[in-house]
């Protein structure tokens, strides 16, 4: 026998003397309540296809009774694996006994592990394993675990799925999970505040978490991702009108625009709009999102910024530079005014170029923006408006004689947008680089609708905002003889959930003085078989 086993048999042996002769005249039951609407909340997050994996220090008798008030755990599971060896070969041959090939998962398995065999599941060699098991599973609970091996978790599934993972907690013991995550969140509770200061978000229930994912979260990587395809769609078309420029100037160092606008057409034409659809957009309203969480399903699928979205953005700007490049090109090739002068000088060709680049990138965004506020209203058009302010004020007769050197292109705005060629010109530059995009999203939505689009068709359809979701508490009919876990054997457990103390039998006493009925009377076990006087 080692040296533990001894220690522990010593002190079995010396609570079993203690408590041998003792009489037990009370017992308290302490019930830690889950928090409103906890249930709800991972069936939600669940619907959006996140993986939850329950890490807990509480008993697993205590956990898997947590698992099923959560709806974690359910009777229709096929199956609950349990891995409880406190050996490494025994660990080893519970996780390859369980783990089923990838083409036979046909139904819904649980992964339930203590922290005795995790210590030795998240070995070098047993940690691929324990990963490729777990993820097979639809749930994931590790019981009787310690902070740091809480972290060990986190880190193994960073390492290997490369997932983006989401850490929460209340409690002291939960800050090296939070700090291991991606994303830590902390509940403020009765547990202390070192979850909240640990972490990057912070709320004080975990109902929160869903409005925190399905919706902040969502609109979030929506924005980003209009973000940051505009920000290189309108910088790739604004370089790419360079390039066939270059063939027309010998590759020189002659820019094809206005210095000016070289100058502002980041910083001041274009920093607004793109601001605005980043700040304010959304495809559906909050309720809507809260009414369909697989809408969340796309952004941990990268689907909306990926090298597929890149090249397509990158071709679309290759498009758009042509036509931007190309058409003024042809259209004043070659060209006079109506009093007989040609008009095809260069300065006449750079504006119009640089305000048919500028109108196109910005019919693009209204054609990407979904939600339409006043202050996007405002950004898009106080941009154009600014850029023909200034155009014709650093075109006016006053700043080139003020400074000649810096403003050379002298009356080019008046004199380009008195000609109706000039404005036939704009209007079917922008007309054949928004066509095809909108015939193209049309077929697409038409034939392979995301999503996104069939609840975004539903919301038009029906008109009104969706209802806030409500869940009634549903009673579950299981064969499990309790909701609570003891920390003892069953004992009266039986009689605790079966509620037989709580009844009340109105009688009649026919020994009562005052003639009074009684109301009450005390059940036993032998009134129990009783037959009852009717």
């Amino acid at each position: 026998m080692t040296e533990a086993a001894e220690v522990e048999s010593v002190l079995f042996h010396g609570i079993f003397l203690s408590r041998q002769s003792s009489l037990v005249s009370n017992t308290t039951a302490v019930e830690d309540k889950l928090q409103d609407g906890v249930p709800q909340t991972i069936e939600q997050l669940a619907k959006a296809d996140i993986k939850i994996w329950v890490l807990t220090g509480d008993k697993q008798e205590t956990a898997e009774n947590i698992g099923y008030s959560c709806n974690m755990l359910r009777e229709e599971m096929k199956d609950v694996f349990t891995v409880s060896a406190n050996t490494a070969e025994g660990v080893k041959e519970e996780l390859q006994t369980e783990t089923v090939q990838d083409d036979k998962v046909d139904g819904e398995y649980a992964l339930v592990i203590n922290g005795h065999s995790l210590a030795f599941a998240l070995e070098k060699g047993l940690e691929l394993e324990l990963l490729r098991t777990a993820c097979m599973c639809q749930t994931v609970i590790c019981c009787r675990v310690t902070p740091l091996q809480k972290a060990q978790v986190v880190e193994l599934v960073k390492k290997y799925k490369q997932a983006v993972t989401l850490a929460i907690g209340d409690g002291a013991n939960d800050v090296s999970m939070i700090k291991a995550a991606h994303i830590g969140v902390g509940i403020s509770g009765q547990e202390g505040m070192q979850a909240v200061l640990s972490s990057d978000f912070s709320f004080a229930q975990f109902r929160y978490l869903q409005r925190l994912l399905l919706v902040h979260g969502r609109w979030s990587y929506l924005r980003m991702c209009k973000f940051l395809q505009y920000f290189f769609y309108k910088n790739f078309t604004f370089t790419f009108v360079h390039v066939w420029y270059g063939f027309f100037c010998g590759f020189s160092a002659q820019t094809v625009y206005d210095q000016w606008f070289v100058s502002m057409y980041n910083v001041v034409y274009t920093v607004l709009p793109v601001l605005g659809m980043s700040l304010f957009d959304q495809d559906v309203n909050d309720r809507w999102s809260f009414q369909h969480p697989q809408l969340y399903s796309p952004g941990p699928l990268n689907i909306y910024f990926n090298k597929k979205s890149m090249a397509c953005c990158m071709i679309h700007s290759c498009y758009s530079s042509l036509v931007v490049f190309f058409i003024p090109w042809a259209a004043m090739h070659d060209t006079v005014a109506d009093d007989g002068k040609d008009i095809a000088d260069y300065q006449s060709f750079a504006f119009v170029v640089q305000t048919c680049l500028l109108l196109v990138v910005n019919i693009q965004l209204c054609l990407d923006t979904n939600y339409w506020t006043a202050v996007n209203q405002s950004f898009m058009w106080g941009s154009l408006i600014l850029y023909f302010a200034t155009t014709f004020a650093m075109h006016s007769n006053e700043m080139f004689s003020i400074f000649t050197s810096v403003f050379p292109f002298i009356g080019t705005a008046r004199n380009s947008l008195s000609q109706p060629n000039v404005w036939l010109t704009i209007f079917l530059t922008c007309l054949l680089c928004g066509l095809p995009v909108l015939a193209f999203r049309f077929i697409v939505i038409q034939l392979r609708p995301t999503v996104n689009d069939k609840v975004r068709y539903k919301v038009r359809k029906e008109g009104l905002p969706g209802p806030v979701p409500c869940h009634p508490p549903a009673r579950r009919v299981s064969t499990r003889r309790s909701s609570y876990a003891f920390s003892h054997a069953q004992g009266y457990g039986e009689l605790v959930t079966s509620r037989r103390f709580l009844l009340k039998r109105p009688v009649k006493s026919c020994n009562n003085d005052t003639k009074e009925p009684q109301l009450y009377r005390i059940i036993s076990k032998d009134s129990e078989h009783q037959p009852q006087k009717h």
